[in-house]
């Protein structure tokens, strides 16, 4: 177990604490390409701040303090410009650097009035890459955005989705080195769940999570990205997608599903995905996710749920002085002891893991891919039960053609 002082070094991320300052030595994904398809301001927080994401009327991103430095309006209602985003009280506009450009009345009063020049609000870097945006809040010079291999190959079509899950972001993660969890957060709290649907006739398919029964112990092994299949910080990688956890604050993750297809998925699938041209075209989904009071039970049926359902119900942060651990938790301690490693770098003024500088060294990082979990069932019929696939566009379509519309009537299996 961990002192109450050790895990909130672990766990709290605002700005200042220990692991906060980790976390800002990296990118972190705040939105999908596809939810800024036009000129508009989304409301962002990450790391225990507040922001507002802007599109602007020629295409570039800009993430800015939510008010502005005038009346303190807030620019969640800001106009978007050629040059950045407009407040809507007085004009003002800010380009994505978070310089004032423009004060309207002070030109219409004087065309050379200089004041504007003086006024800046908080701006933060953010780029576009593999259909995410990509937000940095840490100390210049900022450094690459990691080239995951799922980002950047050539061969492959993409599906993203998005859930907020009430708890911290480390919950999440351990899920990541937990490998004894499967056969009763899946198997059987899904009879249990079936049970309570009234459709006890129901059970998992014999490849779903957790039927294969108890995994034999194993030493845990650190790999060049974290430990296992851990793209370290906060993220894990199986063969069909990453699993990208996002800090907004100590209480509540962003949780996004990043998923793969290649020609031979679509051809098992028996679907033809649309074109992927850029970005924006890459499609993007929520995830209803259950909350930490139970009686959800019609969420309860795939396996994203079953696994949110365990780390929200835990509380909004998890108090792991009161914990015991056992023998099938070594992964897990491991974790905690590469985050405290590289908390102590940062303290020391040094990069830690997973940050890049070198173009060279980050044209295409390649994992060491967890198991493969197939996009189809043992009988050849496409499988809802995994990950977040339940609400997947791409999995539903499939789904519809092998099963039909009746099939949908019953929770997955």
């Amino acid at each position: 177990m961990l002192t109450a002082e050790q895990n909130e070094r672990l766990s709290k991320i605002g700005p200042g604490t220990p692991c906060g300052n980790l976390m800002r030595r990296y990118w972190h994904p705040i939105a999908a390409t596809s939810q800024l398809t036009q000129p508009m301001t989304m409301p962002i927080k990450l790391l225990g701040e507040h922001f507002v994401l802007f599109r602007d009327r020629s295409g570039g991103y800009g993430l800015v303090e939510p008010h502005c430095a005038h009346r303190a309006a807030g620019l969640i209602y800001g106009i978007p410009d050629e040059r950045g985003l407009r407040c809507s009280y007085h004009g003002w506009l800010y380009d994505a650097r978070g310089q004032c450009l423009e004060q309207p009345y002070e030109k219409f009063l004087d065309d050379n009035r200089s004041f504007h020049q003086k006024i800046r609000i908080r701006a933060h870097p953010v780029q576009e890459f593999g259909g995410l945006i990509w937000a940095y809040l840490g100390p210049d010079p900022a450094p690459l955005i990691p080239r995951w291999e799922g980002m950047v190959r050539t061969d492959v079509k993409r599906e993203i989705s998005f859930a907020v899950m009430d708890c911290n972001w480390l919950q999440s993660l351990e899920n990541s080195g937990d490998s004894t969890h499967s056969v009763y957060t899946h198997r059987e709290l899904s009879k249990y769940v079936f049970e309570r649907l009234g459709r006890p006739d129901l059970e998992r398919h014999g490849a779903s999570a957790g039927m294969g029964g108890w995994p034999q112990p194993s030493e845990p092994v650190m790999r060049p990205y974290g430990w296992g299949s851990q793209m370290f910080p906060a993220s894990g990688a199986l063969r069909d997608q990453y699993q990208l956890r996002v800090p907004l604050d100590d209480n509540h993750t962003l949780h996004i599903w990043y998923q793969f297809y290649t020609r031979e998925h679509e051809e098992g699938l028996g679907i033809e995905i649309a074109p992927q041209d850029g970005p924006e075209s890459i499609p993007f989904y929520m995830v209803p996710i259950p909350g930490a009071g139970g009686n959800e039970w019609g969420l309860m049926d795939s396996n994203s749920a079953q696994d949110i359902a365990m780390w929200v119900t835990q509380g909004p942060m998890t108090d792991r002085s009161r914990e015991h651990l056992g023998v099938g938790d070594n992964h897990i301690i491991k974790m905690r002891q590469l985050i405290e490693e590289q908390i102590s770098i940062v303290e020391e003024g040094g990069d830690p893991l997973n940050v890049f500088r070198d173009p060279a060294e980050n044209e295409c990082l390649s994992l060491p891919w967890a198991p493969f979990i197939p996009y189809l069932t043992p009988n050849g019929t496409p499988d809802r039960t995994q990950n977040a696939r339940k609400y997947s566009p791409i999995v539903t379509e499939a789904s519809r053609r092998a099963y039909g519309e009746e099939s949908f009537k019953d929770p997955v299996h």
